[in-house]
């Protein structure tokens, strides 16, 4: 047999093979800093002093952290807590996390396909029922008569689908009004909401948000008590102009938050309280009656027809968001001059658009999505002109009286005129 030689082990590893003691013993030996006991006074001295000071960079940070995240929870509003702190992700480059859970969410939780309206949902459509289009001989008599029924996209109709009626009235004049739909033969266990308005008997105000686009405007973030009287309806935004996803600017009264693109589709507001929609530097642009421009992506509608590329992803939110149903919101106006509004609980960018070319739109462009954002009102003035009672044409997280506080986000503002 040969003979094995057996070197001495290492003190720590000799150690080691000892009681659990030693074993301990030996962990401590490999953490990459001294034990204490092996330290002297100078050592220890520089030690406490580092470990001091990383405790308090933690605290700070977790303090810092925790005074951001309390100033998103509590600034004023009526934003949900969801939306603040998905805001607060945005505003602190943390947006891409928050679209990898949108879709996450969306990919455990798609909407539903099939099914039928729930009752309330069937009770709001079936409250049209009773409106019919106005008699030729007097519609003729009439400054505003209601419209004809919109064409449903999924037949048969259901009792109301697509009749509309009065949302809001101003001298006996419905000059704001609305209907119902189903957005399409798969998911019709969904309603979406098309409004109309009177471009002829209305008045267009664009208004800020005190978060989005921020900033110091004359007109307010809200509409406040004294600012309503003759108000009709408002809607919502478009996608952030801080944070580039609207991919256009933002211009109130000579200020002007990002930058007015060339080829952006923009909501333009003008000095005698007129309203358009179209393409920057082609259909619209910069003029001394200018008053507001909200520029938000590009036309989906466009000449009258819905554009050839509105599946294309990249122009219509982030990934593949442009093909979930989700709520969205889009806004246009008829070749008359008018405008039509629609919001819509399980929606893609396709159908979106669909539904807008469908209630008269020659030139159409989308809004702000999800649940948090998208939002029609009209206000009743019946039982006070100067502070009209609000309603929204469909129930997503903000309630209606959104815009009679401190607003977020940017917001449109229709006045009887």
């Amino acid at each position: 047999m040969s003979q094995q030689t057996t070197e001495p082990l290492p003190d720590d590893q000799a150690a080691g093979t000892g009681a659990t003691g030693g074993t301990a013993r030996r962990r401590r030996r490999l953490l990459p800093w001294k034990h204490r006991r092996d330290l002297d006074p100078a050592q220890l001295r520089r030690r406490k002093l580092l470990t001091r000071g990383l405790t308090g960079v933690c605290v700070v940070c977790a303090g810092t952290l925790a005074w951001s995240v309390g100033q998103a929870l509590t600034y004023p509003g009526k934003d949900s807590t969801t939306a603040r702190l998905a805001e607060w992700a945005r505003d602190h480059e943390l947006g891409f996390v928050v679209d990898k859970l949108e879709d996450v969410q969306y990919s455990m939780d798609p909407p539903k396909v099939g099914g039928t309206l729930p009752a309330d949902a069937l009770a709001r459509m079936k409250a049209t029922q009773g409106a019919v289009p106005t008699p030729a001989h007097v519609a003729a008599q009439l400054l505003v008569p209601l419209h004809d029924p919109m064409r449903p996209l999924v037949g048969p109709a259901l009792p109301g689908e697509g009749v509309y009626r009065t949302l809001a009235a101003a001298h006996g004049q419905p000059i704001v009004q609305g209907t119902y739909v189903r957005p399409d033969g798969a998911h019709t266990s969904y309603e979406a909401a098309v409004a109309w308005i009177s471009g002829k008997y209305s008045r267009f105000q664009l208004h800020p948000g005190f978060r989005e686009p921020g900033g110091t405007f004359d007109v307010p973030p809200t509409i406040p008590e004294g600012m309503r009287t003759g108000l009709v309806a408002t809607w919502n935004g478009g996608f952030r102009i801080t944070d580039g996803g609207s991919r256009g600017g933002f211009y109130l009264d000579g200020k002007t938050a990002g930058e007015l693109r060339d080829g952006a589709a923009s909501e333009v507001f003008y000095r005698d309280g007129s309203f358009r929609i179209g393409v920057w530097g082609r259909d619209v642009r910069m003029t001394p009656d200018v008053t507001g421009v909200r520029q938000c992506l590009e036309l989906m509608v466009d000449d009258g027809r819905v554009v050839p590329d509105i599946g294309n992803d990249s122009k219509w939110g982030v990934s593949d968001q442009s093909r979930m149903f989700v709520p969205r919101s889009g806004v246009g106006v008829t070749a008359q001059g008018d405008v039509v509004m629609v919001v819509g609980q399980a929606l893609s960018a396709q159908t979106l658009a669909q539904l807008m070319q469908r209630a008269g739109a020659v030139r159409a462009m989308p809004l702000d999505m999800n649940r948090a954002w998208p939002s029609f009102m009209s206000y009743d003035g019946t039982r006070n002109s100067a502070d009209p009672t609000p309603t929204n044409i469909l129930d997503f997280e903000d309630p209606p009286d959104r815009y009679y506080t401190q607003a977020t986000r940017d917001f449109v503002a229709v006045y009887a005129r």
